[in-house]
């Protein structure tokens, strides 16, 4: 049955007119030229279908949807959702629009209940909405809250159901056509209900605040006549590769494939990928980096009971200048090697980025050999090329022979996996010949602790698997995202102009791990990383409490580890 979605976020009777200047056909070449992209170079489709029992490549329902659709803006709404149904951080789809929308404030999901977590003070004045960070949206122009995230949902891309409803709620006040097509159709204020803790209800009138010209079609194109066949590639743009980089010239064409980055807007979440971490510092904090244009970390140190407790914030794998960031860290590390009795390392709310300066971060705070994330690839005659340019590159490099024979051998694995029916590499190595990995001259040699969330993404699902993985200590707080691949962008829609993501690679971690929901598996994507000290940060307490209870908890914990207990 088709989903009535023209009704889907229709919230007051002014709706922008909408045009069907796509053609049927033309929808459905759209449609097809996408799937056939997913089908060529999506890495996880065989673990989707054992989780979720969801074939990307069955798509006859989705032509016919296509090509049913009244307008281009419902095309776009049946296309995202062919996406999203992957149940995948880093494959997303978005529209060729700009236009967004605003109320000035922020909401996430505490508890269950969707709540404001942030306020933009210069455009809702407290004398003129006295509503207060911890106050219960109740409903938006009629329309429940929980209901509101319910019909956002079906557009997000996210690994868990959790992730997924929290991304959802924090569109509610904040319309993307990028991600909802629908966006443009609201009025000119919205009505909402808000309740306080002590549950006293209240309504306010406020204006959205909009931006840039809504899409409401495509325009016009005639389709080519005679035209009897497609012949779509996939744009390979290439992950911008820093100047100073942290891997050996051959490898630095896997750009696309070190690209452990969330894709998704990262103003959405609240500190997503800022220096600035989202909870409260710790009483007597000493700030050592984060204030300084240029502080690719927040850090600094605090006394608790008798410990010296450093603390390192890392808040994105994509710095501006690797060798910059990986120069302050080595400072960083030197100081609390020194004048730490333990290092809490925070990768919250952080979006992910560079897989391979990932690694070199965590070659200074492992003191031992360990071994680091492999990735399973997607065959096609791209990579092969590659492999075999590594292979080439190295001899004429004057690499060392176990290094030409591990290229050879890797080479040789491509070759293979393209021969079969969509193939995927054994577990390979990402940025260095081998995962086998040795620290670095700079070293935390003490305990650490590293914290964690449902926003803890990519890269920075990668960083805490490593650790726990390695056994170099716990990680605090709630499950990583479980974004267990590479990402790279499609070439832009034909007629469409959109623009899909698509997962090109799995992460494989070194250990096998057993949690309830999945199968037991080496795979990151979906399962995420679990903490050995489960603390869920995302509570109506914490959030009233200016979130100090986090920090007070991660405080205890770093204390009692460094004890020994």
């Amino acid at each position: 049955m088709k989903t009535n979605l023209t009704a889907l976020f229709i919230l007051t009777a002014s709706v922008l007119p909408l045009a069907a200047d796509m053609t049927p056909d033309q929808r459905e070449f759209e449609m097809r030229r996408m799937a056939a992209n997913y089908a060529k170079n999506y890495a996880p489709y065989e673990w989707k279908r054992e989780l979720f029992n969801y074939d990307m490549l069955d798509i006859t329902e989705w032509v016919r949807r296509a090509r049913a659709a009244e307008s281009d803006v419902e095309y776009f709404e049946v296309a995202a959702q062919y996406v999203t149904s992957l149940r995948d951080t880093h494959s997303s789809y978005s529209l060729p629009s700009n236009f967004q929308a605003s109320l000035g404030f922020h909401t996430d999901i505490y508890e269950g209940k969707v709540m404001i977590d942030n306020i933009v003070r210069a455009t809702l004045p407290v004398s003129r909405y006295p509503f207060e960070i911890g106050w219960e949206l109740v409903s938006i122009d009629g329309v429940p809250a929980e209901e509101m995230v319910r019909r956002i949902m079906p557009f997000i891309s996210a690994a868990t159901p959790r992730t997924r409803a929290r991304r959802a709620a924090q569109y509610i006040a904040t319309r993307l056509q990028a991600t909802l097509p629908r966006a443009p159709e609201i009025g000119d204020t919205a009505t909402i209900v808000v309740r306080s803790p002590q549950g006293e209800e209240s309504s306010y009138e406020i204006p959205w605040t909009k931006f840039f010209a809504p899409l409401t079609s495509v325009g016009v194109v005639p389709s080519p006549v005679f035209a009897d066949r497609f012949s779509p590639f996939l744009k390979l743009p290439g992950t911008p590769i820093p100047d100073e980089d942290v891997v050996p010239l051959w490898y630095r064409a896997l750009g696309d494939y070190r690209n452990l980055a969330d894709p998704s807007p990262t103003g959405m979440v609240l500190n997503y990928g800022s220096l600035s971490p989202i909870w409260a510092l710790p009483t007597g904090f000493q700030r050592r980096l984060g204030a300084a244009t240029g502080d690719a970390f927040f850090s600094g140190i605090y006394q608790a009971e008798d410990r010296r407790i450093g603390l390192i914030r890392i808040p994105n794998f994509g710095p501006s200048s690797t060798a910059n960031a990986l120069r302050q860290f080595e400072t960083e590390i030197a100081f609390f090697q020194a004048n730490a009795d333990g290092l809490v390392i925070d990768v919250t709310r952080n979006n992910g980025g560079d897989g391979c300066y990932a690694q070199e971060l965590l070659r200074r705070v492992i003191p031992y050999q360990f071994q680091m994330m492999g990735f399973e690839m997607r065959a096609s005659n791209r990579l092969v090329n590659t492999f075999s340019n590594f292979l080439e590159v190295a001899r004429r490099s004057g690499a060392p022979d176990w290094q030409i024979a591990l290229h050879q051998a890797q080479l040789d694995a491509m070759v293979t996996a393209n021969k079969e029916n969509r193939g995927r590499t054994g577990t390979l190595a990402l940025c260095t010949p081998t995962i086998e990995q040795l620290p670095a001259g700079v070293v935390f040699t003490k305990p650490i602790m590293v914290l964690t969330d449902d926003f803890s993404t990519s890269a920075a699902d990668v960083f805490p698997a490593i650790v726990q993985d390695a056994g170099r200590g716990p990680l605090f707080g709630y499950r990583t995202n479980g974004a267990g691949g590479a990402v790279s962008v499609f070439d832009e829609g034909v007629f469409s102009e959109a623009t899909p993501r698509v997962t090109l690679s799995l992460m494989v971690r070194p250990k096998t791990v057993s949690v309830d929901g999945y199968p037991t598996t080496n795979y990151l994507e979906n399962v995420g990383v679990h903490p050995d000290i489960p603390y869920d940060f995302m509570t109506v307490e914490n959030l009233r409490s200016g979130r100090r209870l986090f920090t007070d908890a991660f405080t205890r914990a770093i204390v009692a580890h460094i004890n020994g207990q």
